[in-house]
């Protein structure tokens, strides 16, 4: 659950949509750790090969352009004349910005290592269901006693309410990390962590699009460059 943690936290203090751009760094960051565990293998000659090689090249190249180039607004039928979600993220403070942005990185290492551990461990253990149950109790069991510590003068954060917060929370734990970690656990062990994480960059295109239509976030040409990069990327890696 740690890379969860840290990737709310520097979503927090970046953007929606920023965070899954950076995050879609994850196939290229996978595929090294594999590489360098002997869990993938590389011929030079082979095409197939060739395609991992220069899908994890676009997918570093992607995150480092938006990083790099924004660009012009992007005008969308449905963000004309609507308030602009992404002025509040401008008003954050460099400092906190470049703070997010580590967070997400480390999330983005902690997350590659959780795949390659999860793809080794149902080789020897085959049980996608019960390493799921397994990891989601020992994650909420450390979370909660780190939340506990951390916000031990403030009651009112574990507050909830039928709103927002309590979807978030409910499809936090069902989708994303006990549906998520079970589909994810089948896929590795038949295909391997990086397979799995190929199809990251879907989640940014999936983001930006919803982020815009609900959020009204803004979605500059160099997001929008970024987002053909990354989804060039995930059709070169499988």
């Amino acid at each position: 659950m740690l890379d969860q943690n840290v990737y709310f936290m520097g979503a927090k203090l970046t953007s929606a949509g920023f965070s899954t751009a950076l995050l879609n760094t994850l196939p290229a960051v996978t595929f090294v750790l594999a590489l360098i565990l002997r869990m993938e293998k590389v011929r030079l000659r082979s095409l197939h090969s060739q395609a991992k090689i220069a899908g994890t090249v676009l997918t570093v190249a992607g995150a480092v352009l938006m990083m790099l180039y924004h660009g012009p607004a992007m005008q969308f039928p449905w963000t004309k004349g609507q308030h602009d979600a992404t002025a509040a993220v401008g008003a954050v403070a460099p400092r906190d910005w470049l703070k997010g942005t580590m967070m997400l990185i480390g999330s983005c290492m902690v997350w590659s290592c959780f795949f390659i551990l999860q793809s080794s461990t149902l080789r020897s253990y085959p049980a996608e269901l019960s390493v799921t149950a397994l990891i989601c109790g020992m994650g909420s069991l450390m979370s909660g006693a780190v939340a506990l510590v951390a916000e031990r003068a403030n009651t009112q954060v574990w507050v909830i309410g039928f709103d927002n917060r309590l979807f978030s929370v409910v499809y936090g734990g069902i989708v994303c990390s006990g549906v998520a970690y079970y589909v994810q656990g089948i896929v590795s062990r038949q295909r391997g962590p990086v397979f799995v994480t190929a199809f990251n960059p879907l989640c940014m295109i999936i983001t930006a699009v919803m982020g815009s239509i609900i959020l009204k976030e803004e979605i500059n040409l160099g997001r929008y460059i970024n987002l053909c990069c990354q989804d060039g990327c995930g059709c070169v890696i499988p």
